[in-house]
């Protein structure tokens, strides 16, 4: 048998630096999979990060939304740029990865060079997008990658998560969507910069935009008013007119950037990363597995109520804190 050769990580991170692609899988999976490797991977790659475009694809299921992203990434080559797409699929109930079905419609993306698609399975997450989702997003950045999609898993109304994620958030629906008000309701209205409706041809595509457009002028007044668009992905019709909407957002962004926002954004994903420590700083050290365990029995038998637990839990961690 052949041994197989171990490449070195700083090797690894060099190549994908250099544009090898399987070294960049390899940095992805990674930093996807949380290994005690990833948190050196993204700290090595942070200072050469250039700033990417990031477009965030999200709606309910059955949208086009792959389809879509499939034709707006082949309009970017047009333009020459470099193009990462990560898709959030569904986990598989067999193996925990992603099920990749919806990749079969990204078939005339895959054959670029310059074009690089992940799939990444969402894993138990509610918001759209999988936890290290940005991660990998900054991967890609430090590759250099020039303009990413970001499509969220397709579970409807839990997906915001991708608003923090994203420069532009581009939200499909089809005319059996239903109302706008249903979109509103969603908390779509709060997120979108563009709404697209998909599948135009279908009967029902000219009511529903019109909907959306009444609940809009609704709100009050936005410094971006979120154009909404037709579109038939499938045929390619409507692609160009949602791309340069989202290069007139960018425009809009660069234009007004506003410090107060991007600081925002950083302290959220700080804030993130804080709790994602401190959740494992309590949660994944035995003697904390036992004091979930000796409380929970504790609450099952109606020795204690949820709520004390918790604050007596609260004060031993505490406690810990200050000895240490």
């Amino acid at each position: 048998m052949i041994p197989i050769k171990t490449i070195p990580l700083e090797q690894i991170i060099q190549q994908a630096l250099d544009g090898k692609e399987s070294s960049l899988s390899r940095l992805i999976t990674l930093v996807e999979n949380e290994t005690p490797e990833a948190a050196h991977i993204l700290k090595t790659l942070y200072p050469h990060r250039k700033k990417a475009f990031r477009i965030g694809i999200t709606g309910p299921p059955g949208g086009g939304k792959s389809t879509l992203v499939d034709r707006l990434a082949l309009l970017a080559r047009q333009q020459n740029l470099k193009v990462g797409i990560v898709c959030v699929d569904p986990t598989s109930p067999f193996t925990g990865g992603a099920i990749l079905g919806d990749r079969i419609r990204m078939n005339k993306s895959a054959a670029d060079p310059n074009i690089f698609i992940r799939s990444m399975a969402a894993r138990g997450s509610l918001g759209g997008i999988a936890r290290t989702t940005e991660e990998v997003a900054e991967v890609l950045e430090a590759a250099g990658k020039d303009l990413i999609f970001i499509e969220t898993v397709g579970v409807g109304q839990s997906e915001l998560d991708i608003f923090h994620a994203v420069d532009t958030v581009v939200v499909v629906l089809v005319p059996e969507s239903g109302t706008g008000v249903q979109a509103m309701k969603a908390g779509l209205m709060e997120i979108a910069h563009l709404f697209v409706v998909n599948k135009a041809d279908r009967p029902g595509a000219s009511r529903i935009k019109q909907e959306i457009e009444d609940v809009l002028s609704l709100a009050p007044p936005l410094e971006w008013p979120p154009p909404v668009l037709l579109t038939q992905a499938y045929r390619g019709i409507g692609v160009k007119e949602v791309f340069d909407g989202c290069l007139n957002h960018k425009a809009f962004l660069e234009k007004n950037e506003r410090h107060d926002y991007r600081l925002k954004k950083i302290e959220k994903k700080l804030r993130d990363l804080m709790l994602e420590k401190i959740e494992k700083e309590v949660f994944q050290k035995d003697k904390a597995k036992e004091n979930l365990a000796c409380f929970a029995q504790k609450i099952m038998e109606g020795v204690l109520d949820p709520y004390t637990a918790a604050e007596k839990w609260s004060k031993q961690i505490k406690k810990q804190w200050k000895e240490n």
